[in-house]
């Protein structure tokens, strides 16, 4: 009996320690846990697959600057285009009609 609870034990930290970074990574709330898991999972048997998704569960995650603000910025972008455009076409416009004359 006693035996049986020493195995359960072992193989219990022996999977926590396995998922530690999927682990890490759940607790530090990273939007990629998901990503992060599957590879702890597919390549965490070996050392070195173990240690990249260790390193990647400790690094800083990004945050992503929201949504409406990069339409913002991307509307910003379209309008200076556009007026540059406009500004060129009249130009040319101006130009040519100082030729024809």
């Amino acid at each position: 009996m006693m035996r049986s609870i020493v195995e359960f034990g072992a193989i219990a930290l022996a999977v926590s320690l396995y998922f530690l970074p999927s682990i890490l990574a759940d607790r530090r709330q990273r939007p990629d846990t998901l990503a992060l898991a599957l590879f702890n999972a597919c390549l965490g048997w070996t050392v070195a697959g173990w240690g990249v998704a260790l390193y990647w569960s400790l690094q800083a995650h990004q945050a992503h600057a929201p949504k409406a603000i990069t339409l913002m910025n991307r509307q910003l972008q379209t309008a200076k285009v556009t007026a540059g455009i406009l500004s060129r076409a009249q130009r040319r416009d101006r130009n040519n009609t100082s030729i024809e004359l």
